[in-house]
């Protein structure tokens, strides 16, 4: 059966049939449908099924509000769950299936929760999980994941591909309908550069639909010249299909457009994610309808009467043959006007208010509509649908006064303006009393570094829902956005609107008045989460007084529509219940993204080989064809050791490594972090990130450096040069290049914002080579005249050199405690300087290593390894680097951690090195123990392997590793446990087990 009015549906084209399935069945609708436009011309009332009652649910709104119409889309690689009917375009051969059920949607076996609500109140799995705790794991566990989720998760792997983008404006405009438009051409008149984005498909939000008169001409045809206007204006960029997901500080935000949903065969990216930058954001995000609460208000065919409307002008759609209007506004009236011109019947409109509606109400009356005023709805009757309804005055109990015949049921409870992107970056909002919603409070708009509001609200966003006060708002938004921008704003007048006065609004918040509870037990909040009044009115007396408290013992507003239409509902019946007015309740927190975007969205590029980009240095090629075996270090690859013929890794290791020892050796040193620190104030700030002093290093020296966090424990460690007075290059790990200088960033940010300091991580524009070995001096001397003697270029300096016309800045630093010099020169250079290093070092019978020689050169010396010797659990103390901790210091990062009497234990594992009694190579982390046992019988650990090699330079195994009160142990021989069952005997010795006076390296 159709339901298509042979006449209306302004959005659609009657000339262009598609075809589409809904759980395998075909069906017809036009283009311009949406999916939820054309599932009603099919007469398809019912579309899903509730989360925790699997109650039976309908199409309840027209757009991204929808709390019920969630269905799966496509299959295989192009199947996505939870997608909002509302929003689908219809397309020629989509598929679509239902969600929640089994083993159908009109028989669903999970209805029987409807009958145990009695058990099932609010927060009932705080209660009835806890006993008996046998049954968690194999009753209720089970049960909990089986329950969980509407859709299914996709099985295949994502066919789309997505992109991302980035904008810089001068202003945004959120919001494409006529307020946005307007405020679009007011800020792109002045010529300042102008971004509006829509979320929806056509512009012109409601303002079409609902109708009214604009300088003279319908609203429609004032909203067709607007957009004549900006399409012709080139500073001005304009996208449908694009929501606004999120506003943040600094005026950045979030759009998410969604390309080919609609057009599956238009080709490029599925979706693309917008990272808008914009000095200032007007958000014309319209306002939402709110529902009724009466009995049976979840019943399919009971929709929002804007919904109602939408369908039949935009889509020609009759969703039902009668249908019975109850409001406590005039909007509500609309509707009724609107259907009634179609040739539908309105048997009656039930308003809630005594003394009726305004002029819309006397437009109702005259075209022969019955209106009941005073009255309510008691009860919506029916099933899977409805058949009538029982009305009742608002004022009583809920007693019967008739019951009227209807299919469908349009309900209007006022307006709430959408506030969300307002919010999300501190905008705080106010009670209008008089329109009974929360707006914008312009007293308090986010605020941007200056101290200005950057954000501004427009339209019915701003809770202007008068047509002639909106333009003139959204006039306003746009000229003072543009002149904020440093545009001059030209002179002439908003627009002048014509629209039928209203009359006040009542707020209605149950219906009826003093409903008993029967009723209420079957009157729905949120009707996804299936939320009563009853729920949240228990919450309130067991004591969840707090909205957000509320909000997670109901679930109250945590479904996919996160509250859109039972927030405002949800807080007046706590605020009852409570005894409080509704602004001292107060909201629950608006987050973005403003409705859920794809995770392939958020990826965007970052799929497959592009997921974790691979990070080459400047000599990443030469590696590659002269044998390396590669080791991942974070995102880089580095060489593990380089093969030669026949050689084993472990072959290539001893080689490099004797090779250092003896001669020369050269290594890709280029992944080490780097990050200038540089600024009047980087001094005092580098003394708060190290443990130890930086301010006073001199110009043109070296020191080695600590960095803890608040607790504390050691993330990272490096070698800090400075360059000039203001100046500092600090090393770090290769691994924590990224996280130390967002370390950094984060507290300049949050803590220290008023330094004047600049960081920037230039890791990969300089390559660096590691020099190492008796002979490196020898080998620099073959390309400079800059003295490089020991005199002239002492350990833990640094100075810059020409070799071969090449500027380059050397560092004299060891990490393997041979003669050692770390040439840096720009990337660009640094394959051309390797090559002839490389050609120059052959005299020496020098050789590449890779890291596995690095960390057995280091570890010889007992140097430590960040992620090695460390764990997040480690402290300095703990790898007796005291001397690296100033005792001079007012504060660094972690001062106060250390402190802590846990951690400055004696007993505290501390670093020692490690030797076996026969010469083999003890397992790497590898545990040693006591014959005490403890509470749960096993042997008492005191220590571990933290660092494990064959040493080739020492002829037999080395270790490092933490152990219990190490240090106070020297000589003591320990018992490691192997996993055979066998026992090894290790020596605790001290962990520089190779030059412990340090002379090869000071040579």
């Amino acid at each position: 059966m159709s339901t298509r009015l042979a006449t209306g549906g302004r959005l659609i084209d009657h000339a262009a049939p598609m075809t589409f399935t809904f759980n395998g069945k075909e069906m017809q609708g036009y283009a311009g449908d949406t999916l939820a436009s054309a599932l009603l011309a099919n007469d398809r009332m019912l579309v899903g099924r509730s989360f925790k009652y699997h109650r039976p649910r309908g199409i309840m709104a027209s757009g991204a509000e929808e709390p019920n119409a969630l269905v799966g889309l496509g299959r295989d690689g192009q199947f996505e769950p939870n997608q909002r009917a509302t929003t689908t375009e219809l397309f020629d051969g989509l598929e679509s299936t239902s969600q929640n059920h089994w083993p159908s949607l009109d028989h669903d076996i999970g209805a029987v929760n409807q009958y145990l609500g009695r058990v099932l109140p609010a927060g009932f799995y705080y209660k009835m999980f806890l006993y008996p705790r046998a049954f968690w794991k194999h009753v209720y566990e089970p049960f909990i994941r089986h329950s969980a989720g509407l859709g299914k998760a996709p099985q295949d792997r994502d066919a789309d591909s997505y992109e991302h983008f980035h904008v810089h404006v001068d202003v945004l405009v959120i919001g494409g309908g006529i307020a946005g438009l307007q405020a679009a051409c007011a800020a792109g008149r002045t010529g300042a550069k102008v971004l509006l984005i829509e979320q929806t498909a056509h512009w012109g939000g409601r303002a079409p639909v609902d109708g009214g008169v604009v300088d003279g001409i319908s609203v429609d045809a004032f909203t067709q010249n607007l957009i004549a206007e900006l399409d012709a204006m080139e500073n001005v960029t304009m996208r449908l299909r694009t929501m606004g997901a999120g506003v943040y500080d600094h005026g950045y935000v979030l759009g998410y457009e969604r390309r080919t949903d609609h057009a599956p065969d238009m080709g490029g990216p599925r979706h693309r994610l917008w990272r808008i930058r914009a000095a200032r954001t007007i958000t014309a995000t319209g306002a939402i309808e709110r529902p009724l609460s009466f009995s049976g208000n979840d019943i399919p065919g009971v929709m929002l009467a804007s919904a109602v409307r939408d369908y039949a002008v935009n889509f020609g759609v009759a969703v039902g043959d009668r249908t019975l209007v109850v409001t406590n506004n005039d909007d509500g009236y609309r509707t009724a006007i609107a259907l009634k011109n179609l040739g539908l019947d309105v048997p009656a409109v039930i308003d809630a208010r005594p003394a009726g509606g305004g002029a819309l109400a006397q437009e109702a009356a005259s075209l022969g509509i019955r209106i009941e005023t005073g009255k309510a709805v008691a009860k919506a009757l029916g099933g899977k649908r409805i058949t009538g309804a029982a009305v009742c005055a608002q004022a009583g109990t809920g007693s019967v006064d008739e019951e009227i015949e209807c299919d469908c049921i349009a309900m209007s409870g006022g307006w709430s303006p959408v506030v969300h992107l307002w919010s999300h970056c501190g905008g705080k909002l106010i009670w209008d009393a008089d329109h009974a919603f929360f707006r914008p409070d312009p007293a308090r708009p986010p605020l941007g570094a200056e101290g200005q509001g950057v954000v501004m609200a427009a339209g019915s966003a701003n809770g202007a829902l008068d047509l002639a006060i909106a333009l003139a708002d959204a006039d306003y938004a746009g000229r003072k956005a543009a002149e904020a921008t440093g545009y001059r704003p030209k002179r002439g007048r908003p627009p002048e609107a014509e629209q039928a006065g209203e009359a006040p609004i009542l707020p209605v918040w149950q219906m009826p008045e003093g409903a008993d509870q029967t009723l209420r037990a079957k009157t729905w909040l949120d009707f996804q989460n299936d939320v009563k009044v009853t729920d949240v009115q228990l919450a309130a007396r067991e004591g969840f007084e707090s909205v957000e408290h509320t909000k997670r013992y109901t679930t109250l507003g945590m479904a996919t529509d996160q509250g859109k239409l039972s927030n405002i509902n949800g807080l007046a019946v706590l605020s009852e219940a409570l005894g409080q007015a509704i602004p001292a309740t107060g909201t629950t927190t608006f987050r973005p993204p403003y409705t859920p975007i794809s995770m392939g969205a958020i990826a965007g590029e970052a799929r497959g080989d592009l997921f974790q980009p691979l990070r080459r240095t400047p000599m990443h090629e030469w590696h590659e064809a002269n044998g390396a075996e590669w080791e991942p270090v974070g995102q880089w690859r580095r060489p593990y050791c380089y093969i030669q013929g026949d050689e084993t890794p472990a072959d290539a290791v001893t080689r490099e490594v004797t090779a250092v020892r003896q001669s020369l050796g050269l290594l890709d040193a280029s992944t080490l972090g780097k990050i200038i620190v540089k600024g009047p104030d980087a001094g005092q700030f580098l003394d708060m990130m190290y443990t130890n002093m930086m301010s006073n290093l001199g110009i043109g020296k070296c020191r080695y450096g600590l960095m803890c966090n608040e607790n504390g424990f050691l993330i990272d460690d490096g070698v800090v040069a400075r360059i000039d007075a203001d100046t500092w290059l600090c090393h770090t790990t290769t691994g924590g290049a990224d996280h130390i200088h967002a370390h950094m960033e984060e507290w300049l940010q949050t803590e220290w914002w008023d330094w004047q300091v600049y960081t920037a991580n230039v890791t990969e524009q300089w390559a660096q080579i590691a020099v190492v070995g008796p002979n490196a001096r020898n080998l620099l001397e073959k390309f400079t005249d800059d003295d490089l003697s020991a005199e002239a270029f002492p350990f833990m300096t640094w100075k810059d050199v020409t070799l071969n016309s090449v500027r380059a800045r050397v560092f004299r630093i060891s990490f393997s405690g041979e003669l050692s010099y770390e040439v840096a020169t720009p990337a660009g250079m640094g394959r051309a300087v390797w090559n002839e290093l490389l050609a120059g070092a052959e005299e020496f019978g020098a050789t590449t290593y890779g890291t596995e020689a690095l960390h057995v050169l280091r570890a010889e010396k007992g140097f430590i390894m960040i992620g090695d010797e460390t764990d997040g659990t480690v402290t300095p103390q703990d790898l007796c680097l005291n001397w690296a901790v100033s005792k001079k210091k007012h504060d660094f990062i972690g001062k106060r951690g250390q402190q802590r009497s846990h951690l400055c234990d004696p007993k505290r594992w501390r670093l020692v090195g490690l030797q076996t009694l026969d010469g083999s190579v003890l397992p790497d982390g590898a545990y040693a123990a006591t014959q005490a046992r403890n509470a749960n019988g096993q042997r008492k650990t005191i220590g571990r392997v933290t660092s494990t090699y064959y040493s080739p330079t020492l002829k037999r195994g080395i270790a490092m590793g933490l152990v219990e009160n190490g240090p106070q142990r020297m000589g003591e021989v320990i018992d490691f446990p192997m996993l055979d069952g066998t026992v090894q005997q290790v020596r605790i010795v001290d962990p520089v087990q190779y030059d412990k006076a340090g002379e090869k390296q000071n040579v």
